[in-house]
């Protein structure tokens, strides 16, 4: 080789040379292993790629909503307003439907009507009433009586808060006292389906309170034994096809139900049915 001369060489007439490498044949991989990880014949290992062996703690595997799913469902679900959401969805014409046969005691069709979609909404707003009709009374006749006599008018706020917790407690602790005994007797029975019942029970004392301003302690008396009368028969009778199968004592839980309505009514007229001019 010469200074400032390059020559080309032929690579393949030198001797000593190394030789071509030709291109390697093409590697093919087993598709046994890579169609599924891992592969099926693993064992100890998790298999299927999706659930965890049953010996291996899967706390914090699990998202927050789905470690807290079990509870919601249990304890936390009664405390969520979806859940009663159910049991308001009903229209005008079903409020009054029942209303109208909580006025006739002696059908005893209540409960298999309602069986199937029992609503708190009647009850709720029955109660409200109730309420509402026994302050108004009360208040509207004392102030007449008290501006004819001409005293000064003075508000009783006690009415409002005792006729509260007596149509909200007995609607409420009554029914849930009732599903208790029959769950002990194992007799079918829904607790809201009771609560239904006893809150559509509670109407027909509307009226009974509206006619209570008539200044006559007998008439009142009659109104009041009417009214309660008509509750105590629309509930035992709703409730009787139900309690028959508790065996002999059937009879004595339907007594127990109509005298603990007719002990409603004697409290109203005791209470509520006092209105004097």
């Amino acid at each position: 080789m010469m200074s400032g001369h390059y020559t080309s060489i032929d690579n393949q007439k030198i001797s000593g040379s190394v030789p071509a490498v030709p291109d390697p044949p093409p590697f093919n991989f087993s598709d046994t292993n890579l169609q599924t990880f891992p592969p099926s014949g693993a064992q100890g290992k998790i298999s299927g790629g999706s659930r965890p062996p049953h010996d291996v703690d899967d706390s914090f595997s699990k998202s927050g909503s789905g470690s807290g799913e079990p509870q919601q469902s249990t304890w936390f679900q009664a405390f969520s307003l979806a859940t009663y959401k159910p049991y308001f969805d009903v229209d005008t014409i079903d409020v009054l439907d029942r209303i109208k046969d909580s006025l006739y005691p002696f059908n005893g069709t209540f409960n298999e009507k309602t069986a199937s979609n029992p609503d708190l909404y009647g009850p709720f707003w029955i109660c409200t009433t109730l309420i509402f009709v026994a302050a108004s009374i009360g208040t509207f006749v004392t102030y007449i009586a008290q501006k004819l006599k001409h005293q000064d008018w003075n508000y009783d706020i006690n009415v409002v808060t005792w006729s509260a917790g007596l149509f909200y407690g007995y609607v409420t602790i009554v029914p849930l006292g009732l599903y208790l005994i029959l769950k002990y007797f194992s007799v079918p029975s829904g607790l809201v389906q009771l609560l239904c019942l006893y809150g559509y029970s509670l109407f027909v004392f509307i009226p009974a309170l509206c006619l209570s301003v008539v200044p006559l302690e007998i008439f009142r008396w009659l109104i009041a034994g009417v009214a309660g009368f008509m509750s105590a028969t629309f509930v035992a009778l709703n409730l009787r096809a139900h309690i028959m199968s508790a065996g002999e004592r059937w009879l004595l839980i339907v007594a127990g139900i109509f005298l603990l309505q007719l002990a409603l009514s004697v409290a109203l007229k005791v209470y509520l049915f006092t209105v004097t001019v």
